[in-house]
């Protein structure tokens, strides 16, 4: 065959060859793709996925053990919930209007794992770049860093309290796990980056700001208390929340304890002064305005301890110093022996009223001064002591002997007549004298014969007979006369009358008469 034939044959065969495969690529280029990206999907390293539409059409091995996906059966919207925790850009369905490849960064930045969305037509492919590439000294030191992370992540997801992050725009980039309870509690959804949970007012300039805020539940509309505080570093705010409920509480008894103390010290006639631990005045009353005669805006003032007594010395309502010069000294004496309790001392003013003032510690280094005017029961006490001179006096002008016993049988009162017939001083006794002692004394001074026994039972029993006599004789044949009569409030009064003297002193009066 001559070789120009054979020439034709071969190139004949050759241009039918190439316009074949022309015509079956063009015919395969659209449908095959699916065929190359699935196999390029299986021949990838590490995890990748290829989806049609929202499909899973291929998934590699590493993808199928990593995260349970199975193509036929799962689709975009289950493997997006799988990824969603640790890549929150992930699209929401796949970005087939785009072309190229878009990459997605992992949530932390410790995570150098990146998504790799390639688009081609309505096939995505997703290929997830890991830190398997890079060096063993890398390796090592990122899993230190994973850890320590995750101690990080442990602590702050336990925390009590919500912690969280804002950044310049004012958008929440980080919160742990008491937040985002803490948001659903109070707003019922999840915790959303434009809306923080509370909203706090700007600190101004300030780096650091503490605001005590309060909101509603919405399961029963119970008001809480939270104390934010905000601290800013760079461009960041990290905000914490402290639950303060229990505070707000005990402050609200507090002052509803001091209010009720209030109206208490209100109604007093004792005046209250009390000084805290630096000697500050924290608590008055108005009886004490009443009896310092000192302003109330003074003492609203808080003025200290030496600067009220010098304004108490200046409204003359304390004695005047004998020595100015030992004012202070004296003030300070003062002030200590009210912090142990020891000081209680009257004042007599020169307006003719009288102070009683009383020091007394108070917890935590306070000292409270009670001031009281006690005028009347000093003149009570002086005009019932006057009286009691004056009756002393009138039975001492008595001739008879007289002695009074209580319901007990207690000496109360003798004249003198009794101390000069018997010897006797019950007012120099240490101990309360008894009729016992007394009987004893009288049996000892007199003859027998007496009825002592009658006498005694008579004093300590309380009986209807109101008075009777008894004779005695004493030791010097002078004849004795007792009589024995009943008073108020089961008391007994004993008479003793020497018959001789009364009838020579009667007869000496009617000589002199005559």
């Amino acid at each position: 065959m001559p070789f120009w034939d054979i020439a034709a044959i071969i190139g004949t065969a050759t241009l039918s060859v190439l316009a074949g495969l022309f015509w079956v690529r063009k015919t395969t280029g659209q449908s095959g793709g699916a065929s190359h990206l699935g196999q390029a999907a299986q021949n990838e390293n590490g995890v990748s996925l290829l989806f049609d539409h929202e499909d899973l059409h291929h998934a590699s091995e590493a993808a199928q053990h990593q995260y349970n996906v199975t193509p036929g059966q799962d689709d975009w919207h289950s493997w997006r919930e799988r990824m969603l925790k640790r890549f929150p850009k992930l699209p929401e369905h796949p970005p087939t209007d785009q072309s190229g490849s878009v990459s997605i960064e992992a949530r932390h930045a410790e995570d150098v794992a990146t998504l790799r969305l390639t688009c081609r037509g309505r096939f995505i492919q997703v290929h997830m770049d890991d830190d398997r590439k890079v060096s063993t000294a890398q390796s090592e030191k990122m899993l230190k860093v994973h850890r320590e992370l995750a101690d990080l992540r442990r602590a702050s997801d336990t925390t009590p309290h919500a912690v969280w992050q804002v950044n310049a725009e004012g958008k929440v980039t980080w919160f742990n796990g008491a937040y985002e309870d803490l948001y659903d509690r109070l707003h019922r959804t999840m915790p959303k980056p434009e809306k923080p949970v509370f909203e706090v007012k700007p600190f101004g300039t300030a780096k650091t700001g503490r605001q005590r805020l309060s909101t509603l539940t919405k399961e029963g509309g119970r008001k809480d208390w939270y104390d934010v505080t905000a601290v800013t570093v760079s461009d960041i705010t990290i905000f914490h929340a402290v639950d303060v409920n229990a505070v707000v509480k005990s402050e609200a008894a507090q002052r509803n304890f001091v209010q009720t103390l209030a109206k208490t010290f209100a109604q007093l006639s004792i005046g209250l002064a009390i000084f805290d631990r630096n000697g500050q005045l924290v608590l008055f009353n108005p009886a004490l305005i009443d009896l310092t005669d000192l302003p109330a805006e003074f003492l609203s003032g808080r003025p200290t301890l030496l600067s009220f007594f010098d304004r108490m010395r200046e409204n003359r309502r304390m004695p005047e110093p004998k020595n100015y010069h030992s004012w202070r000294q004296e003030i300070a004496e003062v002030i200590a022996a009210a912090t142990d309790g020891r000081y209680q001392e009257t004042w007599t003013l020169e307006s003719g009223q009288t102070y009683r003032v009383r020091g007394r510690p108070h917890p935590d280094g306070a000292i409270a001064f009670l001031i009281e005017d006690i005028s009347a029961e000093v003149s009570l006490t002086r005009n019932f002591r006057a009286e009691l001179e004056l009756g002393q006096s009138l039975m001492d002008t008595f001739e008879e002997g007289l002695v009074v016993f209580s319901s007990t049988g207690v000496l109360t009162f003798c004249n003198l007549a009794y101390r000069e017939l018997w010897g006797l001083d019950p007012d120099n006794s240490f101990t309360d004298i008894t009729i016992l002692d007394s009987v004893d004394e009288w049996k000892r001074q007199c003859k027998p014969g007496a009825r002592w026994a009658a006498l005694t039972d008579f004093v300590r029993n309380i009986s209807d007979r109101t008075s009777w006599d008894m004779p005695a004789t004493l030791n010097n044949g002078a004849p004795l006369t007792c009589t024995v009569s009943r008073i108020a409030s089961g008391a007994t009064v004993i008479r003793f009358i020497q018959t001789e003297k009364t009838a020579a002193k009667q007869l000496h009066l009617g000589a002199r008469a005559s």
